[in-house]
């Protein structure tokens, strides 16, 4: 993409109502435009790293079995009557009455849904087990919606639904969803420590929380450090072995992680007091298994190997996919800027021109673009007529990984100059050289273009 033809309204000055970093700098960044409170337009730069987050998450559920599919924003009042949840649920849910007296709710979560789409099509045991899942907008009407897009009333949402003949068969179903997390925010560069967790209105008593630990979470969190030090790196999962799940699992739990609402004071204080730490957290995905909560009232039932109807097991798996893109850059920026890790990046290199019109930088500048989409990379080229310094100050605030910097000076010499945004170290290169150096820096990443 070329800067020239791009719609990216960068503002020079922090809106007043931006309290924490994300939200400043996506608003700086012209990612976001609030439409009205707790409700944004996702502009160009913002849209792209929505998507690219939304791929990974399609891309790590698909890869555990999981099956995508669609559901409505809108739904009938009357199957979260017949849940229970429809009086319960409270203020947060939005209401509406349609055109023929109908009452009708803008979802805040689909557990009553999917359990309809199932209890229709799914009636034995050998169809089981199942897990569908989807990825939409979701609404809850915040009392004080703040932070941007970190406490919105309007969120991009990822949520899935497993259905199991046994407890046990559903608890392997959470394994799995925890597995499949953990996998997803490694793609994103993120840590997030699944912490034991409240159910809240979902219901159920096994659910954990995925946490990244920053500054301005909106949970206190307790743990011990030497969560810190997990990864799965390359392993190879099998998502059909209970056993290596269930290991998998109890490798990430078996160290203490709570949040304040689950803290347990005797058993903190019997972890080494190096080891012992305490941090604020920002949600970004929860797992539930809630067993038939939800089958039993609505009658979501399957004929079992006896020959007898039983309700299913269930479980319910979230992540805020809108809500990720501030958690990241709330976990990675600096006064200058946004700095995205190499897995989620609106594009994987800036070039930046120092002097737009000469004819030798612009050949240069178009050669390097040229290479990097060959490579199956996506450059953003500043190619405005504008001054350096302000070129430099667009890379730091949108924050991509690395930029080259090409000038007649250096082309003299043979060279161009290689940044990277995260350490703000440049070293000079041969063109040649500095692409071939972005894509051994992006050789572990898949890369598929976003939007």
């Amino acid at each position: 993409m070329r800067l020239s033809r791009y719609f990216l309204p960068v503002l020079k000055e922090t809106p007043a109502e931006a309290q924490i970093a994300s939200h400043r700098l996506m608003l700086r960044a012209g990612m976001i435009k609030q439409a009205t409170a707790g409700i944004y337009s996702w502009l160009p730069l913002g849209f792209k790293v929505l998507r690219k987050l939304e791929n990974i998450v399609h891309e790590e559920q698909v890869r555990a079995g999981h099956i995508p599919m669609l559901m409505p924003t809108l739904q009938s009042a009357d199957l979260w009557r017949e849940s229970g949840r429809y009086d319960d649920y409270g203020a947060e849910m939005l209401r509406v009455t349609d055109r023929h007296g109908r009452d009708m709710l803008y979802g805040p979560t689909n557990e009553e849904l999917i359990t309809d789409i199932f209890r229709a099509h799914v009636g034995s045991y050998k169809d089981l087990p199942l897990t569908l899942y989807h990825i939409q907008w979701k609404f809850r009407d915040e009392v004080r919606p703040r932070f941007g897009v970190m406490r919105g009333r309007e969120f991009f949402m990822k949520d899935g639904y497993n259905f199991d003949l046994t407890k046990e068969d559903a608890l392997h179903a959470y394994n799995r969803h925890m597995v499949s997390y953990l996998r997803t925010y490694e793609r994103m560069g993120l840590q997030a420590i699944p912490m034991r967790a409240d159910s809240g209105p979902i219901g159920g008593d096994d659910t954990h929380e995925f946490l990244v630990l920053a500054d301005t979470g909106e949970s206190e969190v307790f743990y011990d450090s030497a969560i810190t030090d997990l990864t799965l790196g390359d392993r190879v999962v099998d998502y059909n072995s209970r056993e290596e799940c269930e290991a998998i699992v109890r490798e990430w739990t078996t160290p203490y992680a709570r949040t304040d609402e689950t803290h347990d004071e005797a058993k903190f204080n019997a972890i080494p007091e190096v080891r012992r730490k305490s941090s604020r957290g920002i949600e970004v995905g929860q797992i539930f298994y809630f067993g038939t909560k939800y089958s039993e009232p609505m009658r979501a039932t399957v004929q079992g190997p006896d020959g007898k109807s039983v309700p299913v097991h269930m479980g319910s798996h979230g992540i805020g996919v809108s809500r990720l893109v501030g958690a990241i850059i709330e976990a990675s920026h600096d006064d200058k800027g946004i700095i995205w890790p190499e897995g989620v990046t609106p594009y994987h290199a800036g070039i930046v021109n120092l002097k737009q019109g000469d004819p030798e930088a612009d050949a240069a500048c178009e050669a390097i673009y040229a290479s990097l989409m060959a490579l199956g990379l996506e450059p953003l080229y500043d190619d405005r007529d504008e001054r350096a310094g302000g070129k430099f100050a667009t890379m730091d605030l949108i924050g991509l990984p690395w930029w080259i910097t090409v000038g007649p000076r250096g082309l003299k010499n043979g060279v161009v100059e290689l940044t990277s945004r995260r350490t703000g170290e440049s070293e000079e290169l041969p063109p040649e050289q500095a692409v071939e150096k972005l894509a051994l820096a992006y050789a572990g990443h898949v890369l598929r273009p976003a939007l």
